[in-house]
């Protein structure tokens, strides 16, 4: 069971489908749909008599082990495997004698844990993307209709140059669109069976091991691995480096609208939900609380994928410690995933957009974010260097006597020699010096809609 820390992050950083995924008891059941799946294939091809099967089926049920003692047991013998197949073992004995001879025939422990984190792999996988889905198109809606909305730019935290909110949604729409398309891709290689036997030969199936291999691929609905990959972790560190990517993009999501929240800036908010975002003392808060989720798991996100990675590096035909720091470090980067992707697809389906503080904004330095754009419409006419100490000598000047920058270029006579006062006004327009924003938007929106099944 998790403990209670971890039952309080996965409430917070969760949900309860992706939770469901990987419980105890979903992972308990998974391995037995394993073992049951193993009987049929084997039956098939007469390696255990097909009388076997409804016998070894009929106690492949979680509700009927132990699960304390499963627990108990799992300590002692290294893995969860042993003592669930003892109990198998048992619960098919008292049913059908003969049957228990059978159970886990031709299988190591390995091949049941592995495969069973595959099948929780797929569901993982699937719920994912329908919620990417959803949150693509989300953003999509949001990006079309602020495509033209100017807002301002900011590197390193201060204000550069506007900058479209449309643009914004874009950028985070084509990233997301890039992890649906790699989250398709992780099906084709993760999405193996595991079946090697003792050491990766099968040499207790004799020759049926290549003919069990394809039945049991098929029972459980995965592909046939060219051969067992037990140390070769590759598949797995490839979805844990996935959902740390995933995680990565939406904390970058929740960074960008927490800081736009702030009350000096107020651009964007968090849908308003009755009970979510109060203070315990200030009534008048609104806390990005589901920003805070996603930040939580991004933060924790890179060293759970870490220990994956260093997992790899794994002995011989069977691993000492890296296979076994799999098992947690890739449920709980699942469970992230699950919950950041949730929470943002939330926040963005409601999201709150103050148009009025964003054009605001842009006004903050009465003018200075465009000093670039008057400077290149200058330089044509007395040079790039002239035209950049003139402007910044304007730009000193507006802030010195609390001007706009505007009425100090309006005021001198080399400006209005080469611009009359109507272009200066347009040059100094947010909304005229958005670049190729529109170009970049319409292009991630076309990108989006290729992607979208017809």
């Amino acid at each position: 069971m998790l403990d209670s820390s971890a039952r309080l992050t996965a409430l917070i950083c969760g949900t309860q489908p992706m939770n469901d995924i990987w419980s105890p008891r979903a992972t308990v059941q998974r391995m037995l749909d394993v073992e049951a799946a193993l009987a049929r294939a084997s039956a098939a091809h007469q390696v255990i008599p097909h009388t076997a099967v409804a016998a070894i089926e009929a106690a492949c049920h979680a509700d009927q082990l132990d699960a304390d003692a499963l627990t108990r047991d799992a300590a002692l013998g290294g893995n969860l495997a042993i003592p669930l197949v003892k109990q198998l073992t048992a619960r098919v004995k008292a049913a059908d004698a003969e049957a228990s001879k059978y159970v886990h025939w031709g299988a190591t422990s390995q091949d049941i844990i592995d495969t069973a984190t595959v099948l929780q792999l797929r569901d993982t996988i699937d719920l994912l993307d329908v919620h990417l889905q959803r949150t693509c198109v989300a953003l999509a809606e949001l990006a079309s209709a602020h495509r033209a909305t100017p807002m301002i730019g900011r590197t390193w935290l201060q204000q550069a140059l506007p900058i479209t909110l449309g643009l914004k949604f874009a950028q985070w729409l084509d990233a997301l669109g890039r992890h649906r398309e790699r989250l398709a891709e992780l099906r084709a290689r993760a999405l193996v069976l595991q079946f090697g036997g003792a050491a990766g030969t099968l040499a207790s199936l004799r020759d049926a091991g290549a003919v069990v291999t394809q039945l049991l691929a098929q029972e459980l609905g995965l592909s046939a691995p060219a051969l067992p990959w037990h140390t070769q972790r590759d598949r797995i560190a490839e979805a844990a480096s996935l959902f740390g990517m995933l995680i990565g993009t939406l904390g970058k999501i929740a960074r960008d609208i927490s800081l736009q929240m702030q009350t000096e800036i107020g651009e964007l908010g968090e849908p308003v939900v009755a009970g979510k975002g109060g203070s315990s003392t200030m009534p008048h808060k609104r806390n990005p609380v589901g920003c805070a989720a996603v930040l939580t798991a991004a933060t924790r996100a890179p060293g759970l994928v870490a220990t994956v990675l260093a997992g790899m590096v794994q002995e011989h035909e069977r691993a000492l410690g890296g296979w076994q720091a799999e098992w947690d470090a890739l449920p709980d980067l699942a469970r992230l995933a699950g919950g950041a992707l949730v929470n943002i697809e939330q926040i963005v389906s409601g999201l709150d957009v103050n148009t009025a503080r964003l054009a605001a904004n842009l006004d903050v330095t009465h003018g200075l974010i465009l000093g670039e754009s008057v400077m290149l419409a200058l330089g044509d006419k007395i040079g790039r260097m002239d035209a950049h100490h003139l402007v910044e000598r304007a730009s000193k000047q507006a802030v010195q006597h609390g001007s706009t920058l505007f009425d100090v270029l309006a005021a001198d006579a080399t400006v209005t020699q080469h611009l009359s006062v109507e272009r200066l006004k347009a040059l100094l327009d947010p909304a005229q010096y958005v670049g190729q924003a529109h170009a970049f938007v319409d292009a991630a929106l076309a990108l989006h809609h290729a992607r979208e099944p017809r």
